[in-house]
């Protein structure tokens, strides 16, 4: 049997699946996610801190950064 994607047993065949997924969205069973133990605050303020990060930066800062991911991405072998 298939794991989801923090380790919950899922159903391998595709109707098994359609029938969980309703099952969860009726409200008939719980989803079984199991708690990461991560600090929810935490988590939340992590998901801020690019969006932050990019507000602080001047434009020729960013554009600078990009232009290295840029060329760091087409100098790889593909």
């Amino acid at each position: 049997m298939p794991t989801g994607p923090k380790g919950q047993k899922r159903p391998a065949d595709a109707i098994g699946r359609a029938v969980r997924i309703a099952q969860i969205a009726t409200g008939e069973i719980e989803d079984d996610v199991p708690d990461d133990g991560k600090d929810p605050n935490a988590k939340a303020l992590g998901a801020k801190g690019g969006r932050k990060r990019a507000e602080n930066m001047t434009p020729e800062r960013r554009k600078e950064i990009a232009q290295k991911a840029a060329a760091k991405r087409w100098a790889k072998d593909g």
